[in-house]
């Protein structure tokens, strides 16, 4: 009689645990104002969940999502990549390039080629950052101009469009998988592996106490400046990746694609939970974070506001999470302090 009794019990407990521990995560508030978002949308424009509409904010949202991604595994370590804008666009222009002026190279090939050149891009940004000993924030800020430059020099007024690369290729931006994008499907599975990496392999971990405290990680034998490194390589290469999918997405792909994502990209992220101070955050709640931003500009496109409006109302959550956030640590630490004296 007892053992029937406290069988429930232990099993309400550990719903309970689980609960409370879902509902503190850094990446629930978020998830919930984005469901709320899409039914309040809804209510007011029911087309805005129709297969097709759905179809395209997956589109839209997907390369932002995992560029957040890789942005992520940065700002934990307390930097910050400012040039990933310009290095999405070399690596889409790139991928137009080899379509148009290597014909019959192979698609999977590209993919390799793209995602080489962003990291590469990645490692010049890492290695400066690192070896020079200079903020990541005023490094990145220099490559953001510099990438950018080359690109312009090497493009200059040509584009590529729709038709130099192959149709398989161009079939990539609108194949759908049981009604997701495969684009989408391709994105959550890289953005699952670095969550996975963030969470259990041991230099994914380090990426956090660094973050929390380069000085006492390096005191706990965490080779920072390898680790950082390697976090600047992967988001180049996740970047690198992005642009070629950004260039099976668009129509045509020049000296101006990725302007002004670099802003977008860290809004995410500090949208989608991860600390600008670092030690703090994953990668899939910066994905979330992106796709809540461009969630909010179709919604506010699909209830008719204008386009001034749309940028303040992102603004403002921006602040808005930046204050929740600065919020939620100060009372964490008060709850440690009090634990601490107590014991």
């Amino acid at each position: 009689m007892s053992t029937a009794t406290a069988a429930p019990t232990g099993q309400r407990r550990d719903w309970s645990a689980t609960l409370r521990g879902a509902l503190s995560l850094r990446e629930t508030p978020v998830l919930v104002a984005l469901v709320l978002l899409v039914l309040a949308t809804w209510l007011v424009n029911p087309r805005f969940l129709a297969a097709q509409g759905v179809k395209d904010l997956l589109l839209n949202a997907t390369i932002a999502m995992m560029m957040a991604a890789g942005q992520s595994l940065i700002i934990t370590t307390k930097s910050v990549d400012l040039s990933v804008g310009s290095v999405l666009g070399i690596c889409a222009f790139t991928t137009g390039y080899v379509f148009a002026e290597h014909p019959g190279t192979p698609i999977a090939l590209v993919f390799v080629i793209g995602t080489l050149v962003g990291a590469a891009l990645g490692a010049v940004n890492g290695l400066l950052a690192t070896w020079a000993k200079v903020p990541a924030m005023v490094i990145t800020l220099g490559t953001l101009y510099a990438f950018r430059g080359t690109l312009n020099w090497w493009a200059g007024s040509k584009q590529y469009f729709a038709g130099d690369r192959p149709q398989a290729f161009g079939d990539l931006g609108v194949a759908t998988i049981v009604g997701i994008p495969l684009l989408t499907v391709l994105a959550l599975v890289v953005i699952a592996i670095v969550s996975l990496y963030q969470y259990f392999a041991r230099s994914g971990r380090d990426l956090y106490a660094i973050g929390s405290d380069p000085a006492a990680a390096k005191v706990y034998g965490i080779p920072v400046g390898r680790r950082v490194l390697t976090a600047f390589i992967a988001n180049g290469a996740l970047v690198g990746l992005a642009g070629v999918l950004y260039a099976s997405r668009f129509n045509s792909v020049g000296a101006t694609t990725g302007t002004g994502m670099e802003l977008d990209i860290v809004a995410a992220c500090v949208v989608g939970g991860v600390a600008i101070v670092g030690g703090v955050g994953t990668a899939y709640g910066a994905a979330i974070g992106a796709l809540l931003l461009t969630t909010i500009t179709s919604a506010l496109t699909a209830v008719g506001v204008d386009k001034f409006w749309q940028k303040a109302v992102v603004g403002a959550l921006i602040i808005v999470a930046i204050v929740i956030d600065r919020v939620a640590t100060i009372s964490r630490q008060s709850q440690l302090r009090k634990k601490g004296g107590a014991a």
